[in-house]
């Protein structure tokens, strides 16, 4: 089974109430992996949090596209063990016209070099805009993709892809070795889900009826995306568990999609 973790905002709710017990209780479902966030606000907290539980972080999500000082996110994912560092978010109005592509690529790849230089891979995760805007019938993301470095990542959050109108599959067979993770997700993937855009400053700030489409994510291989594909198209990425927001029990929910995969994904 290819590595397995789960993205740490999932639970985002149970780790401001008791960051330990959360991450102990991952590793309790059987998680080996896990993918922290925001993780330079609480890296000595992550940091006793993995050594005390065993579980290894080889990615994490930082805003480093604007980060005033990369290298402080850099040193932290470094301290952490995490040797992929996600810039997890660009909102749409930055994703417009081929320049804007451009323009947001040159500073992946730049960010790439610098990476490097601590030890690290770094990459970009899209939402659904990046697909459904459009550049003369291609979407931006692809257009991104073209500019960016041999060196440069990405991780495929699979849910998003879809629910901007791609065919998530064929862009992970059009992407290749650059796929470096995908974020395994499920749900229904119309309605608000696909119009209702979060704040341009932050994904956190969502819209109440985006936060109610969120609630109708489900476990894996229990809703509309084509997950079995999307495995068979990225057979050596790492695959990211992660819930935007779940209606019942959420560690039920990451445990559901655990058990799915190591029955499907092999």
């Amino acid at each position: 089974m290819p590595v397995t973790s789960v993205q740490l905002y999932s639970l985002r709710d149970a780790i401001a109430e008791d960051l330990d017990a959360a991450v102990a209780r991952v590793r309790e479902i059987g998680y080996q992996h896990v993918e922290p966030y925001a993780f330079v606000e609480r890296v000595a907290d992550f940091e006793r949090a993995l050594a005390a539980t065993g579980l290894q972080a080889p990615s994490g999500h930082a805003a480093v596209i604007d980060a005033p000082d990369p290298d402080v996110v850099f040193d932290a994912a470094a301290r952490l063990g995490i040797g992929i560092v996600i810039d997890p978010f660009v909102p749409t109005d930055r994703w417009q016209t081929a320049d804007d592509a451009k323009k947001i690529a040159d500073r992946v790849n730049e960010l790439t070099a610098r990476a490097a230089t601590h030890g690290l891979r770094f990459g970009y995760h899209n939402h659904q805009w990046e697909f459904t805007n459009k550049v003369d019938g291609r979407s931006v993301f692809e257009l991104f993709a073209e500019h960016l470095a041999p060196e440069a990542v990405l991780e495929v959050d699979t849910f998003w892809a879809t629910v901007g109108g791609a065919d998530a599959p064929a862009v992970l067979r059009s992407l290749g070795d650059r796929v470096v993770a995908i974020h395994v997700k499920d749900g229904e993937v119309s309605g608000d889900i696909a119009t209702v855009l979060p704040s341009s400053e932050s994904a956190l700030v969502v819209p109440d009826a985006l936060r109610a489409a969120f609630e109708n994510q489900t476990p894996a291989g229990q809703g509309d995306v084509d997950v079995p594909s999307i495995l068979a198209a990225a057979p050596d990425a790492i695959r990211v568990v992660e819930f935007d927001a779940y209606k019942g029990d959420v560690f039920e929910g990451i445990a559901q999609s655990l058990a799915w995969l190591q029955e499907n994904d092999k």
